[in-house]
């Protein structure tokens, strides 16, 4: 079992995976190839604690920066467990927006720290909230460790922070001393729409702000492979952890890989094919729902209708009644107490055919036809 699997007959668009047929095995075969043939045994070796220079070099080159800011981690997970392990400790505060990703809450909850959400509208915390809220818990004797937020396709309404609220939210989190650990698991990942705002780790020219990315959702979730885009000197104290002096750079080999497969234009050219196949897909969902299409990501987000009462017994009868139709979804409750009432559609597995037919089943399954925006950001 490599991950969970719906049981006959269910079409399931809960989990936030790729259709195994988007992903690039061949492609990726070839690319393991010319690792061995360019470094030999080498690739296989342990690796620089940072991670190897090529794929270093190659993102840094990508985001307009150095490699001196640039780590390799085994994926975004482990890159926020790393960063929670170093900024914070057991007892402080992490700012949240009321709706985030779960499992990423869990990391941070994990290691005792304690997840506190901000005032929050559509766009993502509102002027101001970072401010009050890290002036609050300080009044109280407790210690801020950083703010978690997700600006790009966020899941799990596939929302996208315009650029002015983000300037707003870096020059807030420095003014307060309150760092970021931006989740850009999604970038690249939009389909169209305007075009995708600076990262926050861009817009603060690189200080102040952890960024957090990951081939899990662009190229193969299997790889294990991500990195975190930050100020040297925070780069330098992960990279110097006991788990790099005993076991070097996490996923060499897969590192090496990726890296000739972006020198060589696969990976651009990979990723074109799949952005075009996922806005076929999300369209396909979003017409047979009859709401607007997200701009970017993996999900259409359905927000308790007005006809349907809100709370968590609303959502419970939109996925039970789903369920019977043979489609399943995410519970939006698990994404924070202001996701009681919603549901949480996943349009990255399934073919366009397969996902207009969910479409029209989860469509029959709502109270009432949906009226809210799904998750676009400004047209």
């Amino acid at each position: 079992m490599v991950q969970s699997v719906a049981p006959p007959g269910m079409i399931d668009l809960g989990p936030g995976y790729l259709d195994p047929a988007l992903l690039p095995v061949r492609e990726l075969a070839g690319a393991y190839a010319r690792a061995f043939d360019e470094f030999g045994p080498a690739a296989l070796a342990y690796g620089e604690n940072r991670g190897p220079e090529p794929l270093r070099e190659a993102l840094a080159a990508r985001s307009g920066t150095d490699a001196g800011h640039v780590l390799v981690t085994a994926g975004s997970s482990q890159g926020l467990h790393l960063l929670a392990v170093t900024l914070g400790r057991p007892g402080d505060v992490v700012l949240a927006e009321p709706l985030s990703y779960d499992f990423g809450l869990r990391i941070l909850t994990d290691h005792g720290l304690r997840v506190r959400t901000v005032e929050s509208d559509r766009d993502g915390p509102v002027p101001g909230a970072l401010t009050e809220a890290a002036r609050r818990f300080r009044g109280r004797g407790q210690r801020v460790a950083f703010a978690y937020l997700i600006p790009a396709h966020r899941n799990p309404t596939g929302v996208t922070v315009p650029e002015e609220r983000r300037r707003t939210l870096v020059r807030e989190a420095a003014e307060a001393g309150v760092p970021i650990v931006e989740d850009d698991a999604y970038a690249g990942l939009r389909y169209d729409g305007p075009p995708e705002p600076p990262s926050l780790h861009a817009l603060a020219g690189r200080r102040g702000v952890a960024r957090l990315g990951t081939f899990a959702k662009t190229l193969a979730p299997g790889l294990r492979l991500g990195w975190i885009e930050a100020e040297p000197s925070l780069v330098a104290r992960c990279a110097g952890a006991g788990w790099a002096d005993s076991g070097g750079g996490f996923n060499h080999l897969a590192a090496l890989a990726v890296a000739g497969f972006l020198a060589d234009g696969g990976y651009d050219r990979h990723l074109g094919r799949l952005v075009g196949e996922l806005r076929a897909r999300r369209d396909a969902l979003t017409g047979a729902l009859g709401v607007a299409a997200p701009h970017g990501g993996f999900f259409v987000w359905l927000p308790a209708d007005d006809g349907a009462g809100a709370g968590a017994g609303a959502g419970r009868a939109v996925r039970e009644r789903a369920a019977e139709a043979g489609v399943s979804v995410a519970d939006g409750a698990r994404f924070g107490a202001a996701g009681a009432g919603a549901v949480r559609a996943a349009f990255s597995f399934h073919p366009p055919h397969v996902l207009a037919e969910a479409g029209r089943r989860l469509a029959a399954a709502r109270p009432a036809p949906a009226r809210l925006d799904a998750g676009s950001t400004t047209r």
